[in-house]
Order: structure tokens, then C-alpha cells, then sequence
């Protein structure tokens, strides 16, 4: 028999234990805060045909647009038994087009959910292929919107003790500086997507990038203070967002170099690094769906769970029954229903105590002959070593949440 590779498939990652109960605990944090402004949950199919995914990109290749968007340029691809041309969904924007149909405005959904991208990954670089993305979306929007959608970001990185900076720019002012400067129309696209690597490259880099365009002068423009900007009619979205930031209590900070990658952005555009490590935590902006103006956020919940302080709180607990088997099953539902996470195990004690210490068990009950006599628990603490003899309603208060 054949040997089969039962390695990961790079990009790709199994989680377990505490890791998958943190990733559970974080999606659980960020829906119910989702909710508490208002938005309801979608889902959508992972697999669509593929023109679907590609949407409109599919027919610009020869004006290097789906290059622009490299999201879409790395789809992954499949083909059903019916040769149809299908793909994996790369992100839940697209996706809004077929939801949003018919929907009272504005309409507010959240989702989180697999999404992959079929690129390159690299050995010590975070690069996931398949990844877990948490977005928000609301289709009718205005700066208002725009503000709520930054409130929410705060909120979770508070929720979450993660340090964060807001930064917030508008395509709209980009593409009239690069128009008063008087960049071709063609080459605006290009020029934009080049300003925007001004945090992952060198300002000697990128006025050379700029260079294949005659725009190397327009850099400048992009590093000047705030005050200049205000001659700019555009400018006044920027204001306007800043205004309803304050309403929020939160502080955002103007970056007139902020692009986003995606080419469909027509409007506002947000990034939300980490103040420590310099990562984005949130990226979005506003753009049309159906011709309906919309604005949406986005966060990965892998960079996510690297970055936030969550304490999981462990009550687990492990029986072991000593020839009580009856008593020891009594007892392990009586404490399921008191939502307390309850295994049991039989027999040999040495080996049940590994077990528990295996799977970072906190608390181990013995039931045997003694127990049972005078109607007392001997309860031990995996991670401290005490033990003590308690009565059943004693742990029960012991390891309520």
C-alpha cells in the first residue's frame, strides 16, 4: 500500500485545543459586538462559478487591472464533473451583489468564514492560503455609516486589549490631486497603488516605481500635513468623517498616502494597524454594490488571535471512577446540565491523571467506595496539586462560569 502524505498542504493549518478555543472564543467576541450594532449574519457557499468571483475583472486583463487586484488574480480554481469553470471565494464582498438584492436599505450583515487565496507562501512569513475572514458590510451607506463601521473596529480592539492607531484616507481625494497634478487618466490606477507602499517600501523605491508614469513628483503632495489638504474639494468627505468619529469618541488619523489594494474602492478607504507591531488588524473602505453606495470592514481572524488578550476560562473536569461507575455517570450529568464540561474515565488512576494533564484538564473528581460513604467529593487541582473533600453542592459552586 501506497504511503500517503498526511502533511499540511502549505498555507494550510489544523488548530486544536486551547488554540481552537481561543479562535472560537474570538469569533464569538466580535459577532456579539456585530450584533449589538444592529447587523445580521449571512452565509454564503464557499464554491461559485468562477466569472462570479472574477466579476468584472475577468474582461480588463489587458489594462492589467485583475493585476491591480491581486485578490482576484489569485482565485483558486476548480472544475466540477459537468466542466463547469467554478472557484473558492477569495473574499464575501462579491457575494453581497446576489444578498443584497431586494433588501430594505440599509442592509447590515456580518459573516465569518473561510475564504482562499491560491498564491505563494514563503517559509517565517505569516502567508495563509485558506484563512478565516471577518467582515461587515452595510449596503446604503453614508459617512455616517462610515463612522459606525470605524466604531465598531475600535470597539473590538478594546475588547480585545489590542493597542490600535485608525488610519483613514478618500479615493475621491487621491484621484483629484493626481488629476490636478496632472496624471493620465489611464495611469491613475497605477499611480495610486504605488503611493500605497509607501509603509512596506522606501520613499526612494516608490518615487522611482513612479517614475514608469512621469509621476514621481506628485509624492511630494502625499507627505505634506493635514492643513494643506484642505484646499482640496474632496478634503470635506475627510472632515465630515472626522466630525462623526468624535460623536463616536474615537481619534483617526488622516493618511493621505492610504490607498487599500482593491481597485473597487470609490470613497473612503480605512486601515486600523497595531500600535506594537505595526499590523494591520482592520482594512476597508466604500465602494457600490448594485449601484448602491456600501462601506464594509474586514479583519483576519488569524492575525487577530496572534495579536489579542483573551484568558479562556478552564472548569473542565474529569471523573474517575474507582468501581462507581453509576455514581461517577450520576454525577457527570448533574454537571452538564449545570453547563460544566464534564469526561469521565474508568479504571486505572495513573493513567486517567495523564489524560487530564494531556488535555490541560483543570479539576480531576475521584468517586470510589470512600466517597461514596461519607457523601463527599475528593476534588483535585491538576494545576496546583490541592486537594480537598467537598460536597456535590460545594463543586458545583466551585466550578460554575
Amino acid at each position: 500500500m501506497a504511503n500517503i502524505n498526511t502533511e499540511n498542504v502549505k498555507g494550510f493549518s489544523d488548530y486544536s485545543g486551547e488554540e481552537a478555543a481561543k479562535r472560537q472564543r474570538l469569533k464569538g467576541i466580535l459577532a456579539s459586538i456585530f450584533k449589538l450594532y444592529g447587523f445580521e449574519l449571512s452565509e454564503t457557499p464557499i464554491i461559485e462559478f468562477e466569472d462570479f468571483v472574477r466579476g468584472e475583472k475577468q474582461d480588463n486583463t489587458e489594462n492589467n487591472e485583475e493585476k491591480e487586484d491581486e485578490a482576484v488574480s489569485d482565485i483558486f480554481k476548480l472544475e466540477d464533473k459537468g466542466k463547469r469553470k467554478l472557484a473558492l471565494r477569495y473574499e464575501f464582498t462579491f457575494q453581497l451583489k446576489r444578498l443584497a438584492m431586494n433588501k430594505k436599505l440599509p442592509y447590515k450583515r456580518y459573516q465569518i468564514g473561510e475564504v482562499f487565496r491560491d498564491e505563494p507562501t514563503s517559509e517565517g512569513k505569516s502567508r495563509f492560503r485558506q484563512f478565516t475572514q471577518c467582515d461587515i458590510d452595510i449596503v446604503g451607506s453614508s459617512i455616517r455609516e462610515e463612522a459606525e463601521i470605524l466604531s465598531i473596529a475600535n470597539e473590538i480592539t478594546k475588547e480585545l486589549k489590542v493597542k490600535a492607531i485608525i488610519n483613514i484616507n478618500n479615493r475621491k481625494l487621491m484621484n483629484e490631486i493626481l488629476q490636478k497634478e496632472g496624471v493620465k487618466s489611464e495611469n491613475t490606477r497605477a499611480v495610486i497603488k504605488e503611493i500605497d507602499k509607501l509603509d512596506k517600501l522606501t520613499e526612494k523605491e516608490v518615487k522611482e516605481n513612479l517614475k514608469r508614469y512621469n509621476a514621481e513628483k506628485v509624492l511630494d503632495i502625499f507627505k505634506k500635513p493635514e492643513k494643506f489638504f484642505e484646499k482640496y474639494e474632496n478634503y470635506k468627505e475627510i472632515k465630515e468623517l472626522k466630525e462623526y468619529c468624535k460623536d463616536y469618541g474615537i481619534n483617526v488619523n488622516f493618511q493621505p498616502s492610504l490607498a487599500r489594494g482593491l481597485s473597487y474602492y470609490n470613497g473612503s478607504v480605512f486601515e486600523i494597524k497595531a500600535q506594537e507591531t505595526k499590523e494591520t488588524i482592520f482594512g476597508g473602505g466604500s465602494y457600490l454594490v448594485n449601484g448602491i453606495q456600501s462601506t464594509g470592514i474586514s479583519a483576519g481572524l488569524e492575525r487577530l488571535n496572534q495579536l489579542a488578550k483573551i484568558e479562556l476560562k478552564n472548569n473542565r473536569v474529569l471523573i474517575i471512577s474507582i468501581g462507581q461507575d453509576k455514581e461517577a455517570i450520576k454525577l457527570a450529568e448533574k454537571l452538564r446540565k449545570n453547563n460544566i464540561s464534564t469526561s469521565i474515565m474508568y479504571g486505572k488512576v495513573s493513567k486517567a491523571l495523564e489524560y487530564a494533564n494531556a488535555y490541560n484538564i483543570k479539576y480531576v473528581i475521584f468517586i470510589g467506595e470512600e466517597e461514596i460513604k461519607k457523601k463527599k467529593l475528593l476534588l483535585k487541582n491538576m494545576k496546583t496539586g490541592k486537594e480537598s473533600m467537598i460536597s456535590e453542592k460545594e463543586l458545583e459552586e466551585k466550578l460554575k462560569y
